[in-house]
């Protein structure tokens, strides 16, 4: 057992004695709910372990990362050792966690999340990039060990509103484009974010928006991609974090919705609500506008 991880001692699968934390979860009392975070040395990563020791009703139990020099995870903000591992399976089975939070990419997403689905662990994606396949995927997954899966292309409050208002505001426009803007080093493009957005704007639209004709695209691509009409441009410059214009036009009027995402500290109260509310769940949700109850 690795030691400073207080609660109830119980086998894993192998025999080897583990902690659990013990709060109402399924039927059952838990106390603190045990978090386990996958990519735990990358940008993400490290915020979100931060923003899990700091809750009170969280316990961070151990985190895994593919380069891992040390075996535990140095953090300011808590008393006991949190172990670090490349072998998210052998973790897993050590310190049986309540919910993995993955915030790596989508191949290396899946594969944990077959892991960590047959330990009955739920889960916590912040992912970009997943194809609907692999949606689907998870979604059989909680069904089949009855666990619970959240997914969501952005954990920002501001940008949950932003796309719920775009989703207002694109009953009453015919056409619309999306700028959307990040780092430099962000690996896709367009944004998880934006193509949610266009797809909940179709959505409520109910039919393509228009996109006008264009009698030549001198430089290839100024008119950035299209999803059902709506043009969605895509910035990679140092100087931002994220960002999301979205721009609906009528004859003479335009309306404008912006969101900025200044530090990555904006996600944290939407990874933390999702923690806290999948252990609730025996299925997959999508969006963290699915927790906000937004009408």
């Amino acid at each position: 057992m690795f030691p400073g991880i207080g609660g109830e001692e119980i086998r894993g699968l192998s025999g080897a004695i583990v902690v659990r934390r013990v709060l109402w979860v399924k039927g059952k009392i838990v106390k603190n709910i045990g978090v386990v975070v996958n990519g735990a040395l990358g940008r993400m990563g490290q915020e979100v372990t931060r923003a899990v020791a700091r809750e009170a009703e969280l316990k961070l139990v151990g985190a895994v990362d593919k380069e891992v020099f040390q075996q535990s995870l140095p953090l300011a903000d808590v008393s006991y050792i949190v172990p670090l591992s490349d072998d998210i399976d052998s973790l897993l089975e050590q310190c049986a966690p309540d919910v993995l939070v993955d915030f790596t990419n989508a191949e290396v997403c899946l594969a944990t999340a077959r892991i960590a689905a047959k330990r009955h662990i739920n889960l916590v994606i912040g992912t970009t990039g997943i194809a609907e396949e692999s949606v689907a995927e998870i979604a059989e997954m909680c069904r089949t060990y009855k666990i619970g899966a959240m997914i969501a292309p952005n954990f920002s409050l501001g940008a949950a509103l932003l796309i719920h208002l775009s989703q207002i505001a694109a009953r009453f426009f015919d056409c619309a484009e999306i700028l959307e803007m990040h780092h430099n080093r962000k690996i896709d493009a367009p944004s998880g974010t934006s193509i949610a957005t266009a797809k909940a704007m179709l959505q409520a639209h109910g039919k393509p928006f228009t996109y006008p004709d264009l009698g030549e695209e001198v430089v290839r691509g100024t008119r950035g991609g299209q999803l059902g009409g709506i043009a969605i441009h895509s910035q990679r410059l140092p100087g931002f974090m994220a960002g999301q214009e979205v721009v609906f036009s009528e004859m003479g009027e335009t309306l404008k919705l912006r969101h900025e995402a200044i530090s990555r500290e904006c996600y944290m109260p939407g990874v933390v609500l999702a923690i806290k509310e999948v252990v609730k769940h025996q299925e997959l949700i999508y969006g963290l506008d699915a927790l906000l109850a937004l009408e």
